[in-house]
């Protein structure tokens, strides 16, 4: 029967209801099981939506789009990697391996390489390009089908009898030994099902029991992953292994030393080599060597690794391409909902090549720069969601703690960053406004904080002179440089106090005059550094130089002559000028007292360092009665716990061990490092020095297993609050080194004295009385006489004021 669509004539069951309406109700039941049995046909059961492609096409595909990829070359400085990997696909026990990390580190290589090893070890191997759900879809299929899976079963999932990825994986753990490798998986999120984690293994991502899956992303969140999945970290390369990669590039350019410099101005990433070394072995080439590229790269980023390229910014293209391939992640970010990732980050390439503390990064401040509003919780995702890609990286200290609250950045990201913000926004006098007045907040903040002001301060340094070079503004440039320099120098750093001192001055001079109170102060501070540094005439050439202009300006009583005289003495005590120091404090002693009283917290000052001096004189008793009579005072005037009281028993310690009374020496120690950690805390400057002198005094009782622990303590507090190479760092060593000698520990000892010796050569000099005192240990070290070496350092701080 043909029924007539275009009759206005209804037939006549239509009239009934009593037959309409079942009819309707069954053609919607019909309608609706339909729809349901279309997802399960194009998505595979309960696996969410995966489209079918015809049978014919996955049997026609072939394996060729399923080979790896070849290697350029030899695969340099992954051994680890690849033993690791090497290891799971000999026993894969039911885990998947993900090589995550920064675009462009060199995680599809690696997983290259692991595929060439498997081959030889006659494993079957299969990769697989992430395009999306219906090309991955296709290509599982077709390796289901390599392995063995009948046609039939396929046919079972089509007709939506069976989940497509669980047909797959029950074949691929039913045959042994296979490799599959799943490239660029950036968004784990497409990979499904829909709607569910990763983490569920109920998609494409699964662990194997007979072979192994191998997943390169950039998305290194192992929650993501789930708990099965063993997250490969890859790390940039290191000068040797990347300075390989780009003498085998262009064996001509140069020397492997030369190459390991460039390497590391590219920041060993595998990306940023290869395509210097393609660029260096090209015939048109202007710059033909190492050195010629990385001179080059100074001026000429732009043309060399940032070059604009047509339909550079396309996803696969930009894999391939430095100035994009980080952009690609970005934008996989901002599609996530991640707003404030790239505004962050380019940001951050505004500051130094350093550390950067996180508490940096205000909402005030990202608004203000950028435009876009911010919130706190904003800003933690934004910082977390490049932590996740690679593009910020996180630090730990010496002895393996992880530095919590400090970001940095990749070298190559940073600049590539930079060059693009730049591109983007001609006028960055927004950005350069904001940094500068937040800089200038959070100076003062740390100025203001004691303790907690330490370590942000050491940070803020380097990101606070190149802040300073972004704004127009010389004068606050150089308060908010001159107020820092101060902070370092008291956190134990005069390296970072004086080169801020020395810029500060440099940008307040001019504005302000040789005369103005700002500038004398910025003087004095730059002198009280390098008297810090060991650089005792320079140091005393500014202050005579400052003193002469604030007697000449505010007279001899003064208390800014006053101060500016007593730190004149101490620099003159530093050059082995002794005796004038020890008349110049006494003069500046006698001074305070009738001009400020005996109790003033300057007059204390005086009287220690006049004590001090009298100390370097070998008047040991003399030193020793004033010290105790200066205790006495301070604990009635400010009390047991004020800095300068505990300042005054710890040198009073130290003159008593010169004097031989090392019991009440190593008491008074004990009890000054005890009240310092409780009030400064164990990374304080003059919580190590006690630290260090007690261990010293116990030495000098022969408690040689305490004083040994006590000094690899302190060693490891120092390396994490001032560095591997801080003078007062390579003294912990030393004197560690001096305490496992005296433990019968020779093969240790010499170790660390080496290590000391090589370390103060490249720091402080062949010369510096530092490294002839390392130098002499270790010389004695091959004699029958050990007990010449020169026995542990003991710090003195001695007490510089500062004009205010």
């Amino acid at each position: 029967m043909v029924t007539n669509y275009v009759t206005d004539v209804l037939p006549g069951w239509a009239e009934d209801p009593w037959v309409v309406w079942p009819v309707f109700i069954v053609s919607v039941i019909v309608a609706a099981a339909l729809a349901v049995l279309g997802r399960r046909l194009d998505g595979g059961g309960g696996a969410g939506p995966v489209r079918l492609v015809p049978l014919e096409r996955v049997l026609a595909g072939g394996m060729e789009s399923l080979s790896a990829p070849h290697g350029a070359g030899p695969v340099r400085g992954r051994t680890d990697e690849l033993a690791a990997l090497r290891r799971m696909l000999k026993r894969p026990e039911e885990r998947l391996a993900v090589l995550c990390g920064v675009g462009g580190v060199g995680k599809t290589t690696i997983a290259s390489a692991l595929a060439d090893i498997a081959r030889t070890e006659n494993v079957r191997v299969f990769w697989v390009r992430w395009r999306g759900q219906a090309e991955v879809a296709e290509q599982m299929a077709r390796i289901a089908l390599e392995s063995g899976l009948p046609e039939e079963r396929l046919e079972e999932a089509r007709a939506g009898r069976a989940a497509l990825p669980d047909v797959v994986w029950e074949q691929l753990n039913r045959v042994g030994r296979w490799l599959v490798v799943l490239d660029n998986v950036d968004e784990p999120g497409e990979v499904g099902p829909e709607g569910e984690p990763v983490a569920g293994y109920r998609g494409w991502v699964r662990p194997g029991s007979r072979g192994l899956l191998v997943v390169t992303s950039r998305d290194g969140d192992a929650s993501v992953w789930g708990g099965r999945a063993e997250l490969l970290r890859v790390a940039p390369l290191t000068p040797s292994a990347a300075g390989q990669v780009l003498v085998d590039a262009a064996p001509a350019a140069g020397t492997a030393q030369e190459a390991e410099l460039l390497s590391v101005r590219l920041g060993g990433l595998p990306l940023a080599l290869h395509a210097a070394g393609r660029y260096l072995a090209a015939p048109g080439s202007r710059y033909r060597t190492f050195t010629a590229y990385e001179d080059a790269l100074g001026t000429h980023l732009a043309t060399l690794l940032g070059a604009e390229i047509p339909g550079g910014a396309d996803p696969e293209a930009a894999r391939r391409l430095v100035r994009y391939t980080w952009e690609l992640s970005l934008d996989q970010l901002a599609a996530n909902g991640n707003a404030l990732a790239r505004p962050v980050l380019r940001l951050l390439s505004l500051l130094a090549p350093a550390p950067v503390p996180v508490s940096f990064l205000c909402p005030e401040l990202v608004t203000a720069a950028c435009g876009t509003p911010a919130t706190a919780v904003a800003i933690e995702t934004a910082v977390n969601g490049l932590h996740t890609y690679g593009l910020l990286d996180t630090l730990t200290f010496p002895d393996g703690t992880p530095a919590i609250g400090q970001v940095i950045l990749h070298p190559l990201v940073r600049d590539i960053t930079a060059l693009t913000l730049r591109a983007e926004t001609p006028d960055l006098d927004s950005w350069h406004r904001a940094l500068t007045e937040r800089m200038a907040a959070v100076v003062d903040e740390a100025a203001g904080a004691s303790l907690s002001g330490w370590t942000i301060s050491r940070l803020l340094a380097p990101h606070a002179l190149t802040i300073a070079e972004l704004t127009p503004d010389a004068l606050a440039a150089g308060r908010t440089l001159g107020r820092l320099s101060d902070s370092t120098r008291r956190a134990g750093h005069p390296e970072q106090a004086a080169v801020l001192a020395e810029q500060a001055l440099n940008r307040l001079q001019p504005e302000l005059g040789n005369d103005h109170a700002t500038v004398l102060s910025s003087r004095n501070n730059l002198a009280v550094a390098l008297e810090g540094l060991g650089r005792h005439q320079e140091a005393a050439d500014l202050h005579e130089h400052n003193l002469a202009h604030l007697e000449r300006i505010l007279g001899n009583d003064h208390s800014s002559t006053l101060t500016c005289r007593n730190n004149l003495a101490i620099t003159l005590q530093g050059l082995g000028r002794r005796q004038e120091a020890a008349d110049l404090h006494q003069r500046t002693l006698t001074d305070r007292e009738r001009a400020l009283g005996d109790d003033h917290p300057d007059t204390f000052s005086s009287r220690n360092n006049l004590a001090l001096a009298l100390r370097g004189l070998g008047r040991q008793q003399e030193a020793a009665d004033l010290h105790e009579h200066n205790l006495a005072r301070l604990e009635r005037a400010l009390g047991t716990d004020h800095p300068l009281t505990l300042g005054s028993r710890y040198n009073l310690a130290n003159t008593l061990q010169g004097l031989g009374r090392h019991r009440e020496a190593a008491d008074l120690h004990q009890q000054t490092l005890t009240d310092r950690e409780r009030t400064l805390g164990n990374d304080h400057p003059n919580t190590l020095g006690s630290r260090n002198n007690l261990a010293v005094a116990l030495r000098d009782l022969d408690r040689h297993q305490e004083a040994a622990d006590l000094h690899r303590q302190n060693l490891a507090h120092r390396e994490r609050a001032l560095g591997t190479a801080h003078p007062h760092t390579l003294e912990s060593r030393n004197n560690l080194a001096v305490a496992l000698l005296d433990l019968g520990r020779r093969r240790e000892a010499a170790e660390l004295h080496r290590q000391t010796l090589a370390d103060r050569e490249r720091v402080l000099g062949p010369d510096h009385p530092d490294t002839l005192v390392s130098r002499n240990n270790l010389a004695q070290l091959g004699t029958r006489a050990p007990s010449r070496l020169a026995g542990p350092w003991r710090w003195d701080g001695l007490r510089r004021r500062r004009r205010g």
